[in-house]
């Protein structure tokens, strides 16, 4: 008896998956609740478990889309594969000794018919300078005799399958050649470009730009993040002074924090900020929970927690769904201007950008200081150009001047 293993559910609003790597092959012997496959979908990995201990019987391939109820595999009862090995050698010996038996007969009825396809001495002496099995050539003479036309004619047969024996399989591409390859969209591949292209069709989305001196942080973190580490063990980075500000920033501009649903809008009192992680499979937007009631340690833990199960591909549905507003880093890679897309259904995203050292004016004086941009992408449909400017600028105020954010002035 066997059991079928089916894809289980594994949220609303995911109808399909990926079978993207099988742990056990087909004809192991697995254990009850062994991990046996790994399952993505367009928003996380999920493992599929033996529900008994027996023998794996694969039914899907590594690749293969799967719907959700789906049969993955069965797993038949037994601790052991049934052994196939013995009877094809049965068969073999048998073909064998029937090959042994019959050899003698076609022997025997092929010397009956000598003449037959025999060549004459001039067609022998070129089937043999050429390498010609007679038998392999169709006498045309009488009584089926081979004649020197017939060699002749299987000589030039001979010379195009020659030519293609002899030649390359395939020539060496040369430097520089033009290639391409096709590689098939991952379901979080997928999916990511559907909901890029449905922010861009369904929403008024503009941007807004400003810059940030960043020294101020900087000098804070040099001072204070051996000590900051030694008592909370996690580094003192600066996304957690911007998760920060943001979430004080909210709170002065509120409808920067809400969104459309259908004709309403659904204003929110807290402030889950997902932060943009690039994780090994693509983007992910993991879920700071109620970031405005935490320190600058509390988010600096969540965000290294977050940041380490992107990486393993541990990160779970409801870890991924619901945030209220995103910060986006783009300077780690380099960035240094960009309009982020918003990360619907929410109606703002705040783009991060790399620091570099300008000359500024300040004070009547020209000094270099490290420079940020930062940009706000917003849904104009629910935010004005007063609140994404005075939003940027509140936010531009609190990092630049880091005593805000404890004192919340």
């Amino acid at each position: 008896m066997s059991l079928e293993i089916k894809v289980p559910p594994v949220g609303e609003s995911i109808t399909e998956v990926v079978l993207s790597q099988w742990l056990k092959q087909d004809g192991d012997v697995v254990e009850m609740d062994e991990v046996i496959a790994e399952l993505e979908s367009d928003k996380a990995t999920f493992e599929l478990t033996a529900e008994q201990a027996g023998t794996l019987r694969t039914i899907a391939a590594e690749g293969d889309t799967l719907a959700i109820g789906a049969v993955v595999c069965k797993i038949e009862d037994g601790g052991a594969a049934p052994a196939k090995a013995e009877a094809p050698k049965a068969e073999e010996k048998a073909v064998v000794a029937e090959d042994k038996t019959s050899a003698p007969v076609a022997e025997k009825s092929s010397g009956e018919s000598y003449a037959t396809g025999t060549p004459s001495p001039a067609a022998g002496k070129i089937l043999a300078e050429k390498g010609i099995d007679a038998g392999a050539v169709k006498g045309t003479g009488v009584d089926g005799r081979i004649t020197k036309d017939d060699a002749i004619k299987a000589e030039a047969a001979k010379k195009p399958e020659a030519q293609k024996a002899t030649a390359p399989v395939a020539a060496a591409a040369p430097a520089g050649s033009r290639s391409e390859r096709r590689e098939k969209m991952s379901p979080l591949r997928k999916t990511v470009a559907k909901r890029l292209v449905a922010v861009k069709n369904e929403t008024a989305m503009l941007t807004t730009f400003n810059e940030v001196n960043m020294k101020p942080i900087m000098d804070l973190r040099s001072k204070y993040k051996d000590s900051f580490k030694e008592k909370h063990g996690v580094g003192l980075g600066f996304m957690s002074f911007f998760t920060k500000a943001v979430t004080e920033a909210l709170k002065d501009f509120p409808a920067v924090n809400a969104r459309i649903d259908g004709e309403e809008i659904v204003f929110n009192n807290f402030a889950d900020v997902s932060i943009a992680v690039s994780a090994p499979k693509g983007l992910v937007v993991p879920v700071i929970r109620s970031a405005e009631s935490m320190s600058l340690a509390e988010i600096e833990k969540s965000v290294m927690a977050l940041a380490l199960k992107a990486r393993d591909g541990k990160l779970t549905i409801e870890e991924m769904t619901g945030g209220t507003f995103t910060i986006t880093n783009g300077g780690v890679f380099g960035s240094m201007m960009s309009t982020p897309i918003i990360n619907a259904p929410q109606s703002a995203i705040l783009g991060m950008h790399n620091i570099i050292e300008r000359p500024i004016a300040e004070k009547g004086e020209v000094v270099i200081r490290p420079m940020m941009y930062v940009a706000l992408s917003y849904d104009h449909r629910i935010i004005d150009g007063r609140e994404s400017v005075g939003f940027l600028v509140r936010v531009k105020q609190l990092l630049e001047d880091p005593a805000r954010l404890l004192l919340g002035v």
